[in-house]
């Protein structure tokens, strides 16, 4: 279990995957999410396959997408998630991937799982991890603030102690979800009474943030870190005072998937690469690194009782969750009514 081992676990990949095994073979080179992979078994691959591993990472769907539209090559493999993919394909970032290649995948691929991602057919896409996006919390700190619920953000008591996603849709998604709305609509009223809500929150965050909330919470700097379950489990690890909730409005569930860029360099060892995290052995040990489901269904039989507890959650609290869907092609329009009213959230100040 990583927990506040982030940091060693990030020096890690950082620092020995671009060494990898030697500079004889290829590197294959990913572009991820921080802290997404259990870096011995990347170290483990690496030995099978004769190769090294380079991991770059991004810390939102949107900074991922604009870094390879300015013009960004090299990566073989990307784990954006689910709804940033259609737009991906039409843009020309990704390659239709070899089935042939992928027999672990096809073995063991837990089909329930396909609610949670747009492209049931995986032409472009496997599935690599599901979170849901809720609060990591700190027990000792917040009082009787509503945790459980969106409103907690409305919470003076707490201002300048809690964090929103810098996160276009996952934020505005989760106003909308306060609000009693779909995280997909496309009314531009409720994108517009969103935004109000957010703004109204920004005055009690401390910033708007992708990655410091898992040390900020940990540390009691802020109370409370709007985040990825995956992230807040791990936190809840090394500290019993830490805890994670799902709002009762709703929350989004989000499933990250393995693409092969359109350019890869490696595509065969790319291929391997997702094929091998569809191992059995190997998925489940990511996962009890990771702290986020995988869709391989003999490692999710197989994973501790206590990590399953965690990370795996009740259909009754999974019917609150909902999918983010793609706008893009002839849904642009609906993709920049999102896109003003962020850029109205970020540019608003507050008192």
């Amino acid at each position: 279990m990583k927990g506040l081992k982030v940091s060693v676990a990030a020096a890690a990949l950082g620092a020995g995957l671009l060494a990898g095994c030697g500079a004889k073979g290829p590197t294959l080179h990913v572009y991820t999410w921080a802290d997404y992979f259990d870096p011995s078994v990347v170290a483990d691959f690496e030995k099978e396959f004769g190769c090294s591993v380079a991991i770059d990472t991004f810390d939102s769907n949107e900074t991922m997408f604009a870094k390879l539209q300015a013009g960004s090559t090299g990566y073989d493999i990307i784990t954006p998630s689910s709804y940033q993919i259609p737009l991906m394909a039409k843009s020309g970032m990704i390659s239709k991937l070899d089935k042939s290649m992928l027999g672990e995948v096809e073995k063991n691929f837990d089909k329930t799982y396909l609610n949670a991602i747009l492209d049931k057919t995986m032409e472009y896409n496997v599935p690599y991890a599901v979170t849901y996006t809720g609060f990591a919390y700190r027990k000792d700190r917040i009082g009787k603030a509503p945790i459980d619920s969106w409103r907690v953000f409305e919470c003076e008591e707490l201002k300048g102690r809690m964090s929103l996603l810098s996160d276009m849709r996952e934020t505005i998604g989760g106003a909308l979800k306060c609000l009693g709305y779909s995280l997909n609509t496309e009314n531009p009223e409720e994108i517009a009474a969103a935004a109000d809500l957010v703004i109204k929150w920004k005055k009690n965050v401390a910033k708007f943030d992708n990655e410091q909330y898992k040390t900020a919470v940990a540390s009691s700097e802020w109370f409370v870190g709007h985040g990825y379950s995956s992230d807040s489990i791990q936190i809840m690890e090394d500290d019993e005072n830490v805890g994670f909730s799902l709002p009762k409005e709703g929350f989004v569930i989000a499933c990250d998937e393995f693409v092969v860029a359109k350019d890869a360099p490696n595509r065969e060892l790319a291929h391997k690469f997702i094929d091998f995290f569809y191992r059995a052995d190997v998925a489940k040990r990511n996962m009890e690194y990771v702290l986020a489901p995988m869709p391989v269904a003999p490692a999710l039989a197989a994973i501790d009782e206590e990590v399953k507890e965690k990370i795996v959650v009740s259909p009754e609290v999974l019917a609150k969750g909902e999918v983010l869907r793609d706008f893009s092609g002839d849904k642009a329009a609906v993709r920049e009514l999102y896109v003003k009213a962020w850029d109205r959230i970020k540019a608003t100040e507050t008192k």
